[in-house]
Formats: C-alpha cells, sequence, structure tokens
C-alpha cells in the first residue's frame, strides 16, 4: 500500500473517537475524497502548461520579423507562421526546407515539442500566469496552453531570478478564463495535507493535455536549496532558497512539473512547485516554494511589471553560538551604520522574525525588500537588547532580471542604490564607505546624459540642488526638474564635485 495512503489512514484513524465503529471511518475518508475532487476540479481550469523557446532564429531570419527594443523588456510577442510563410518567396531556394523550418518554430503547433516546458498557475482573470523564472529565462517565445484547449501566446510581466518568480501575460486571454486564489502558505505546518497539480511533460504540451493531480503530506518546511563553500560567494549568487524557504512534501514530482501548485483543502494555493530545488540524497517528493506573505509581496511587485529589490543592511557576520549572528564589521554609509548597530552586537531578530544563523539574516533582511524600514533587534554587551530602526539599502542580484514596467529615463539616465556599487565589487570592502547619493545605472545613447559624456557607475548627489540618496528621491525629483533643463551633482573619478547640465532638444 503506498505510504501517503497509509498516512491518510493513520490521519482518519486518529481523527476518530475512541471506540467508533468502522462506518465512521469510511465517512471521515469519503468527506476527504469530496473535498479533494472539489479542490482539483476548481483548480483545474486554472493550471497552464508553459511551451518556450530559447531560438533566436525568431530574430535573425530576415523573413521572420525583427528583434524587440531593448526598451520594451519582455515584449515577446505572436509568432504568425502564416504572415512569415507568406514572406518566403515561391522561387527561394530551398523554400521547402525554410517552411519546415518555420513550422518547427510555431509553439502553437501540439505536433511540435517544446524546447522547454514547464507549468503555471492563473492568478489573475485578466491573463496574468504565475511561473517559476527558470523555466522562461532567455525566451524568445513563449505558448500557454490552458485545459480545454485554450491557448494563448503570451509576453514576460516581469521575472526575478532570486526568488525564481514570474509573471507571464497573456497576450490572447480566454474569455472565461478562471483565476486560483492564493492562500495562506504560512500557516502550512508538517503534516498538512496538500493536493498536487501540474502538467506533466508527456503529454503536458499537447493541445488536449490535462493536468494530473495528486496528493501528500507537508513533510518539513525551511528546506534549502545546496549551496556552494565559499560563503560570500555562496550568498551572492544564491537565490532566496538558499536560506530555507521550501515546503517538502510527500507529493510525488515528475519531470516538467517546476510550476505546479500546492492546494491546501479550501483549493487555495499554498505552494508552487519546483523541480530546480531538488536537494542531494534526499527521498523523493515535491519541494514548494511555499505562497507565504513574504512571497507574495513579491509577486505583488511583480505583477505591476517592476524589478523585485531586496533588502541590504551592510554588515560583516559571524555566526553566534545559541543562536543570533555577531556583527564583525559595519561598513560606514550603510543602513546598519545609519541605524546605530555597530561591530559586537548580536542580531537576535529583524521584524520579530529570530536569528539563528547567517541565513536566517540574509533571509529576512532580503524579504523585507529595499526602501522599506526594517526593526533590527540586537544584544548589545552591557546593555541588553535594544532595537534599531533602519531603512534598507538594495541587495545586488545578479543574473537577468525582466521588468517590462521601468522608471522613466528623463535626459536619459536610469540610477540604483549606491549600495549596488559596493557589492559589485569582488574584493568587497567593508572599511569603504558607501557614498550618499545613487548610482548611475544606464544610459540611454545619443541622450543628453550620452552627450554630456555621464557613465555607469558614476554617483549622483543633487538634482537641482536638492540630495537624492534613493532612486525614489532621484525620479522624483528629475520629474519635478522645470522646463528642459536639468541639473545635476556628480561625483566624478577624481572624486571631486562637478556640476554637469543636461538639456532635452
Amino acid at each position: 500500500m503506498p505510504r501517503v495512503v497509509i498516512a491518510l489512514l493513520l490521519t482518519c484513524l486518529i481523527l476518530t473517537p475512541v471506540g467508533a465503529d468502522e462506518e465512521r471511518g469510511d465517512q471521515l475518508m469519503r468527506a476527504l475524497r469530496v473535498k479533494v475532487s472539489k479542490a482539483v476540479r476548481e483548480a483545474r481550469p486554472a493550471i497552464a502548461c508553459i511551451l518556450v523557446s530559447r531560438s533566436e532564429a525568431y530574430y535573425s531570419a530576415p523573413f521572420w520579423g525583427i528583434k524587440p527594443d531593448p526598451e520594451q523588456q519582455g515584449v515577446l510577442g505572436r509568432f504568425d507562421r502564416e504572415a512569415a510563410e507568406k514572406l518566403v518567396p515561391s522561387s527561394a531556394p530551398h523554400r521547402s526546407r525554410i517552411l519546415r523550418t518555420i513550422a518547427q518554430h510555431d509553439l502553437s503547433d501540439p505536433t511540435n515539442v517544446p524546447e522547454s516546458y514547464g507549468s503555471g498557475i492563473v492568478i489573475d482573470r485578466s491573463g496574468l500566469i504565475l511561473t517559476n523564472a527558470h523555466i522562461v529565462r532567455e525566451a524568445t517565445k513563449i505558448y500557454v496552453r490552458l485545459p480545454d484547449r485554450r491557448s494563448s501566446w503570451a509576453d514576460i510581466v516581469a521575472c526575478d531570478p532570486r526568488s525564481d518568480l514570474a509573471i507571464l501575460k497573456l497576450l490572447d486571454p480566454p474569455l472565461d478564463l478562471q483565476a486560483l486564489p492564493l492562500g495562506e502558505g504560512e500557516k502550512i505546518r508538517p503534516g498538512d495535507f496538500v493536493i498536487h497539480l501540474a502538467n506533466p511533460y508527456m503529454p503536458g504540451f499537447r493541445s488536449d493535455a490535462e493536468p494530473a493531480s495528486g496528493y501528500g503530506l507537508v513533510s518539513q518546511l525551511r528546506r534549502k536549496v545546496p549551496g556552494g563553500e565559499n560563503e560570500l560567494e555562496r550568498h551572492r549568487a544564491a537565490t532566496l532558497h538558499h536560506y530555507g524557504t521550501l515546503m517538502q512534501t510527500d507529493a510525488q514530482s515528475t519531470p516538467g512539473c517546476s510550476g505546479g501548485v500546492l492546494l491546501d483543502l479550501q483549493g487555495k494555493a499554498v505552494g508552487l512547485t519546483t523541480a530546480l530545488a531538488g536537494l542531494r540524497g534526499d527521498r523523493p517528493g515535491a519541494f514548494a516554494i511555499p505562497l507565504d506573505a513574504n512571497t507574495r509581496r513579491i509577486i505583488e511587485v511583480l505583477k505591476r511589471g517592476e524589478e523585485v529589490e531586496y533588502g541590504f543592511l551592510g554588515v560583516q557576520l559571524q555566526s553566534g553560538v545559541g543562536g543570533g549572528v555577531h556583527v564583525m564589521r559595519v561598513t560606514p554609509g550603510t543602513p546598519a551604520a545609519r541605524g546605530n548597530i555597530r561591530a559586537g552586537d548580536k542580531i537576535i531578530s529583524v521584524n520579530g522574525n529570530p536569528i539563528n544563523d547567517i541565513d536566517d539574516l540574509f533571509l529576512f533582511v532580503g524579504m523585507s525588500l529595499a526602501g522599506s524600514e526594517a526593526v533590527v533587534e540586537v544584544s548589545r554587551n552591557f546593555g541588553g537588547p535594544r532595537s534599531c530602526n533602519v531603512t534598507l539599502a538594495k541587495f545586488y542580484v545578479p543574473g537577468s532580471v525582466i521588468a517590462s514596467k521601468r522608471p522613466p529615463a528623463r535626459f536619459g539616465l536610469r540610477v540604483d542604490y549606491t549600495s549596488i556599487k559596493l557589492q559589485r565589487d569582488p574584493f568587497l570592502n567593508f572599511n569603504r564607505s558607501v557614498p550618499e547619493g545613487v548610482v548611475i545605472r544606464e544610459v540611454i545613447p545619443n541622450s543628453p546624459a550620452d552627450e554630456a559624456l555621464l557613465q555607469p557607475d558614476k554617483i549622483i548627489t543633487h538634482v537641482n540642488g536638492r540630495l537624492v540618496t534613493t532612486p525614489k528621491q532621484y525620479y522624483e525629483q528629475i520629474m519635478l526638474s522645470p522646463g528642459k533643463k536639468v541639473e545635476l551633482t556628480v561625483l566624478n573619478s577624481e572624486n571631486r564635485f562637478v556640476q554637469v547640465t543636461l538639456e532635452e532638444k
């Protein structure tokens, strides 16, 4: 008898009062089956199969189209096979071979096998799909199939490698699209019953595919993806799931099940499964990103098409004995320094979350997001616990981040937190102060900023004489700048402040 079925029977026996007859146990089993069937039936229309191509042929072949403007991040568009075929002259050499190549790149054709695939869930009736970032990484075209032969090409709204989450937008959403409600993954505990729904590879990409269902018990929480030995490099390259976020269940995971959903018995989504998080040496099962309050906050940012900006404190750490982490050094000019955190302090909680090791600190500071205020509780020698209020800067996330809604590049500039400049240094120097201001992130070619020879990594400290210390402050001041001119104070390579005037044409 399968392990999960045995667990269910044991659960029924535990719930049955002492001396109850066999009929009572049967009633409990029937009630459980009814709940599971109802949850699967109601969730099924919202389970998507995501087909991905990473081929550059859509843009490199002259008869297929034009590569999207880099300013239009995430815009992949539809692939019009019929229009592409019409552009091939009847007299073209090797015409039949060209037509076959075009046909092979049509993800809407159910006879084609996609290069990559995965699952996703509809979270908004407007056509928003939640899935794993690794599924759509470097995608050039995306096609989404839903049950009952509904389908659509899709664009990427936002993609965040650190959380391994992405939001897609159906370009032709069905009128009867149903969204799956998000539950409270933070309330899930080991032993809870969960239902798994996903589109496995075979035959998940076929036009008549139905999502596969299963069930299991939550076995463990706060599971970690294995990381490297070098702690500094590990934290720079790590996803949030290296710090211990994952939910592990008995539900069996099959190839192609990344992006599937875990449901509670109320039919609400409490987890997003991910094959990327398979742990070495563990027994088979499904691992999922819990859809808790922290993850839901990230999802809201992605739904807006914005970049997720994780919190950064600015301390060098050493694990403590008996919980907490010791602050070895505080970088001048960072949130920690401004928040009165000192070398020698022991950090014991962040926003009420206990800190037992360095991974806990990276997780809870990061999840608080840049620009937010965090309450860091520290234990200080001869002084007892005290609370430090800090406004977090931004953690540097390597990898491909996609945000379809980007800040306006007025005068040809986009900026970022200066904490990014510090962290990109391969020889991270905690003694070097983080300067006040914002760092130039991007200069648009042929713009006023480009003509003024401004370059990425330069620091802007003032806009029209007003100090700016965050990107939000910079963009507010730049949009308020009267007329077509703006005066910037820039810290040049000789550490001298110079005035630069930009003028729109």
